[in-house]
C-alpha cells in the first residue's frame, strides 16, 4: 500500500497517517471528506518491511507515542487523535 490521494479543494497539504481498523481514523477521514479538502492518507498497519519502518519513523518524528490518527498539515503542524474543532481551525486558517 502506498499513499492514497483524495482530490478536493486545495487548501493545505494534509497527510493523514491512519490504521485501517481504527474508528477514530475513519472518523477523521470522513471529516476531511465532508469538508471537501484535498488530502493524502496512508494505512500504516497495511505496510510491510522497510516501508512500514520508514513510515513509523516519520509518524514518530511528529508524534513520539506513534498513536493514530496522526495528521500533519503543511509539514508544520501535527494533530494527534480526532479533534474536530482543531482540525477545522487548522484547515480554515490560511
Amino acid at each position: 500500500m502506498t499513499v492514497v490521494h483524495i482530490p478536493g479543494k486545495k487548501s493545505r497539504h494534509i497527510m493523514l497517517y491512519a490504521l485501517s481498523t481504527c474508528g477514530w481514523c475513519q472518523k477523521t477521514k470522513k471529516l476531511l471528506d465532508d469538508l471537501g479538502v484535498e488530502y493524502d492518507y496512508e494505512y500504516v498497519d497495511q505496510l510491510q518491511g522497510d516501508e512500514r519502518e520508514k513510515t513509523t519513523k516519520e509518524v514518530s518524528s511528529w508524534n513520539p507515542r506513534c498513536s493514530f490518527p496522526t495528521m500533519v498539515i503543511d509539514n508544520k503542524k501535527c494533530i494527534v487523535g480526532y479533534k474536530e474543532d482543531e482540525i477545522r481551525e487548522a484547515i480554515r486558517s490560511e
